[in-house]
């Protein structure tokens, strides 16, 4: 009966050496596979992350394209158009004090209106009230 228990073993044992060299060559195949598969997923990827990057890019230069060819207009448009003075008449208490002052604003234009006859006009003004005046004037375009 030993000599059966032990021929049964060996038999079991090498079975069980069969069994786990299959299951060795199994787990190898299976790494290989799931390596593969690895590789095609990162190549995959690749390619649509190049895909959308492409498309991303193409899109964008549309965009500045676009971009320029508005600011190109707006140039053009620009240097077409005069730019425009700001305000064009001088507040009341401004036209007031001038009055005083004998300059009557209703007959000038931008030409005639000289720094020599305002500063005569204005000499009985402080410094800071004639600077004041001075440039309300300037930005309504009467003095230049």
């Amino acid at each position: 009966m030993d000599m059966e228990m032990k021929d049964d073993l060996g038999v079991t044992v090498d079975r069980l050496a069969a069994a786990a060299s299959l299951l060795e060559q199994a787990v190898e195949r299976l790494a290989q596979r799931q390596s593969a598969f690895a590789d095609d997923a990162e190549a995959s990827i690749g390619r649509i992350v190049a895909t959308v990057e492409a498309r991303r890019e193409a899109e964008l230069e549309e965009k500045l394209a676009a971009a320029e060819l508005k600011i190109a207009e707006l140039q053009a448009r620009g240097a077409t158009v005069a730019p425009a003075v700001g305000r064009k008449t001088l507040p009341t208490a401004m036209t007031n004090l001038l009055a005083k002052q004998g300059v009557n604003l209703g007959s000038l234009d931008a030409a005639s209106l000289e720094a020599g006859a305002l500063d005569a006009a204005l000499v009985s003004l402080s410094i800071e009230q004639r600077i004041a005046v001075k440039s309300q004037l300037i930005r309504a375009g009467l003095l230049s």
